[in-house]
């Protein structure tokens, strides 16, 4: 028996959810291009968790149920509220959807139906939470859901407040859909080693979290974001990247496991930054800057961005500060989590691998009168 590092290449498990194809990313066999340009949100999540594209009245369903169970409960509210000054945003998502379970009757019915209207509650409720956190944070009091929104306006709506712009609406919808699943990504192989043990949903989704939460996974755009502050004005890049390659320190949003020739989602977001670049009152410099990095690390290392590194520039255009940029990310990706999880109910096996022991062989047991 030998171990692999980081069980790159290792296959852990069947699924029909989503997959890497010919180098590009798919859902349940759609490529990610044809359903970026094309498909809502509530569409992508129908379809992770159905296994096909709804129809018109199936998808009016989904969405009625997402805006219905988009309010959260007092409970949770209350709590969010007292969280301690220093918690960071992930920190309190990470307890609030903890919270959420306590107030789910339903949180310990396994049934395929319980856990299913388990799944729209936590897709609906995340993205207010969300938002709650944002509002929290600056001493305002949260905004409730709007009873008519879709999905992606409705969360920039309750995030400050105004009706977003038509283009708001459509680049965050676009980023919703790239980053709703991605395979066996490590908060999602999280998830399922949970609940492979037959925990409830809600316990999934909060090791999901916690997971999501490092930062060689789902901070990676925060990283670029701080990146940009920290190099400040285009004239001063080609200094500071040639510095960091110099001494061989990550470029973060740049590379990943399993592309050999780029991230296909990447050339989304870039063209949603250029595009909410033009728009009054934001400063273009952070794509102008955006674009003279890729150029610079792609001829130097040959390592094009990955879906991270243009979300950072986008996600600052659509005015949503740094530190959410992680939790944006979960209220996604709780779609394929979520997804996942019925999956592997529905044909569960423990997940429980062995390690390769390197440790001494043999060793004898000391009296402790007899020890160094």
């Amino acid at each position: 028996m030998t171990a692999t590092q980081g069980l790159e290449g290792v296959i852990a498990a069947q699924s029909a959810i989503s997959s890497i194809i010919d180098d590009t990313l798919t859902y349940r066999g759609i490529n990610i291009d044809e359903l970026a340009e094309n498909a809502s949100f509530e569409e992508v999540v129908y379809l992770l968790w159905h296994g096909k594209l709804p129809n018109r009245t199936e998808l009016a369903e989904l969405e009625k149920a997402l805006r219905e169970n988009a309010a959260l409960p007092e409970e949770v509210l209350n709590q969010l509220k007292a969280y301690p000054k220093t918690a960071t945003p992930m920190e309190m998502l990470r307890t609030a959807v903890s919270a959420l379970g306590m107030c789910d009757p339903e949180a310990n019915v396994n049934t395929p139906e319980a856990n299913l209207r388990k799944a729209i509650r936590l897709t609906a409720r995340v993205s207010t939470i969300v938002a709650a956190i944002h509002r929290v944070r600056q001493g305002l009091e949260p905004i409730a859901p709007h009873p008519e929104y879709g999905f992606a306006k409705n969360f920039l709506y309750m995030l400050n407040g105004e009706e977003p712009p038509a283009i708001a609406v459509e680049a965050f919808n676009k980023a919703l859909v790239l980053h709703a699943d991605h395979e066996f990504n490590a908060s999602t192989f999280a998830a399922r080693v949970t609940v492979a043990t037959l925990s409830d949903m809600y316990s999934g989704v909060v090791s999901a979290i916690g997971a999501l939460k490092g930062p060689l996974h789902g901070g990676a755009n925060e990283q670029v974001m701080r990146m940009l502050e920290e190099i400040g004005t285009p004239d001063r890049i080609e200094a500071y990247i040639r510095d960091k390659l110099a001494k061989k320190e990550k470029i973060m949003g740049f590379g990943h496991r399993v592309y050999r020739k780029g991230d296909p989602r990447a050339k989304h977001l870039h063209r949603m930054s250029s595009e909410l670049s033009k728009l009054p009152n934001n400063d273009p410099k952070w794509f102008e800057m955006s674009e003279k990095i890729e150029a610079i690390v792609t001829k130097e290392k040959g390592l094009p961005p990955n879906v991270d590194f243009y979300s950072a520039s986008t996600y600052t255009y659509l005015g949503i500060p740094k530190e959410l940029f992680t939790p944006i990310f979960a209220l996604s990706r709780v779609s394929g989590w979520t997804a996942h999880i019925l999956e592997q109910y529905a044909n569960n096996r423990l997940i429980r691998p062995r390690a390769e022991y390197v440790g001494p062989k043999h060793a004898s047991y000391i009296p402790i009168d007899q020890r160094n």
